[in-house]
């Protein structure tokens, strides 16, 4: 529910209104702006009606938000979020923000010659898995927190933020001593036990669409962090499960339309597992920058034929090299400040 007052609404009319609303267990959270006064209701509303709010004086306008999830809705916040970071980069502003490195952390040289390109392109966020969640056991599961170390090690000798995935909410201590941005995969994204505990952190958590997931219940899975204090997130869109078997996922590249309608969170893209051909990539990543997404997650490798994992879908540096190029170009037609 949104409530707007008068504009001469007087501070004891509005604090009246508040402690009946406390009353029933609400939580209120301000959304104002400097011309005009909201705020929103979270909870259960079902024990009165709209109308009966324009009881209280100061009151001039009740609308109940009719979506299911509410703190990630539009309605309830009309400014995008922006979530910043200390070396200057913003994600959802006037920014496009690269994410970019291996599938897998292999080794501390792999992960310094790919460093070393990612910060020649001039993007300024290190990816890179050190837990690795596979469909087969047999898969190489990653390095685990030998993994954590060589990201953060490598990322503050390049002056990198970084991001990689977290299998499960007991490692979250060990998430926030190493990593800058903490990233839930496709296939956790309905471990609301996670989701709780990610809400928690303090850190801002990328949230990947589940494989057949529908725009609203990844939003709802945006709630679950959000309902609990955290409301750092960047959606990202990585391709969902068709029928289409050519590519390894069909990418909805309509979803950045739908969540930047729909929620005030930013959303990215991810055309390496959505396309899962490295031949697809480019063209994937400029759509992204022309449809208003704001950023990319692309995995690159410094020797793709020989990767432990995802190598078919990895840009060897100098192709990486070539579309950030392309990028910068197209960013700057659009007004966009690539990072």
């Amino acid at each position: 529910m949104i409530i707007k007052m008068k504009k001469e609404a007087t501070k004891k009319q509005y604090k009246k209104l508040e402690e009946f609303l406390e009353s029933k267990n609400l939580e209120i959270r301000d959304v104002s702006s400097k011309l005009i006064h909201i705020f929103g209701i979270i909870g259960d509303t079902s024990s009165f009606e709209p109308e009966d709010l324009y009881a209280f004086e100061g009151v001039d306008e009740v609308t109940r938000v009719s979506t299911p999830f509410k703190k990630a809705s539009r309605s309830f916040k009309k400014e995008n979020t922006v979530i910043k970071f200390k070396n200057g980069i913003e994600i959802g502003s006037h920014q496009f923000v690269m994410m970019s490195g291996p599938c897998s952390v292999e080794s501390e040289e792999q992960m310094r010659t790919i460093a070393k390109t990612v910060k020649e392109s001039g993007a300024h966020i290190l990816r890179g898995g050190a837990y690795k969640p596979r469909t087969s056991p047999y898969a190489f599961q990653g390095l685990k927190e030998e993994g954590l170390k060589i990201l953060r090690k490598v990322g503050d000798e390049f002056d990198l933020l970084v991001v990689t995935e977290i299998p499960s909410a007991d490692l979250l201590p060990l998430f926030e001593k190493y990593v800058d941005i903490i990233q839930v995969g496709a296939r956790n994204m309905q471990n609301f036990e996670l989701m709780k505990a990610l809400g928690k952190s303090t850190k801002p958590i990328l949230l990947k669409r589940g494989l057949s997931a529908t725009i609203e219940e990844w939003l709802m899975s945006a709630e679950y962090i959000m309902n609990g204090g955290n409301e750092q997130i960047i959606m990202c869109e990585r391709g969902i499960r068709t029928f289409e078997k050519y590519t390894r996922n069909t990418l909805d590249i309509s979803a950045v339309l739908s969540i930047k309608e729909l929620s005030h969170l930013p959303v990215i893209i991810d055309p390496s597992h959505a396309a899962g051909r490295w031949s697809m990539i480019e063209k994937l990543s400029l759509a992204s920058l022309a449809v208003g997404a704001d950023g990319l997650i692309v995995e690159v490798h410094n020797n793709p034929e020989h990767a432990l994992s995802d190598g078919a879908q990895s840009l060897k540096p100098k192709k990486y090299l070539h579309m950030v190029d392309k990028l910068k170009e197209l960013s700057t037609l659009l007004g966009k400040d690539f990072r």
